[in-house]
């Protein structure tokens, strides 16, 4: 049997045990963004990294609003966040270099989402191969970069 060791995930596993209320309406109201990964507050949305990503960079763009439909949103924040879309693309694009970037929403917990009462954006770049073995059989996902240097490394890009 072979082992693959990752103590610094602890902490996230530990936070997400217990989750206390709507998780993006908690970093949108807190002011510490870097320990939230909060890379971006704009008008009506906000652009965080993920702290359960499927790749380095996986990042994702929520509404100030508590909404969980998109025909809830209104039109001022559909609109910022494709443009906060572009800009992650952009972004991912110019600090990663990846083959390819998946967009994503997964509305209503049947869809798939983690947090189905307030709508987000997963936006994540991906590479050639960077599902293997590990992914696949073994159910574990394999990240080269803390997230603390993925932040440092977006931020500036925003």
């Amino acid at each position: 049997m072979d082992y693959l060791w990752s103590p610094w995930r602890y902490q996230y596993v530990t936070q997400a045990a217990a989750p206390q209320g709507c998780i993006f309406c908690v970093k949108k109201q807190e002011q510490d963004d870097e320990r939230n990964l909060v890379l971006y507050r704009g008008l009506n949305n906000f652009v965080l990294l993920n702290l359960f990503p499927y790749t380095t960079g996986h990042l994702m763009i929520a509404p100030y609003a508590h909404v969980g439909q998109l025909a809830e949103a209104d039109d001022a924040t559909w609109t910022e966040m494709t443009a906060l879309t572009r800009k992650a693309e952009q972004a991912l694009q110019r600090a990663y270099t990846p083959d390819g970037i998946n967009l994503g929403m997964n509305l209503g917990k049947s869809a798939g989402a983690g947090i189905a009462d307030h709508i987000h954006m997963h936006v994540l770049p991906r590479w050639y191969a960077d599902s293997n073995f590990i992914s696949v059989i073994g159910e574990t996902r394999v990240l080269p970069e803390a997230l603390a240097d993925t932040y440092r490394k977006l931020k500036p890009l925003f």
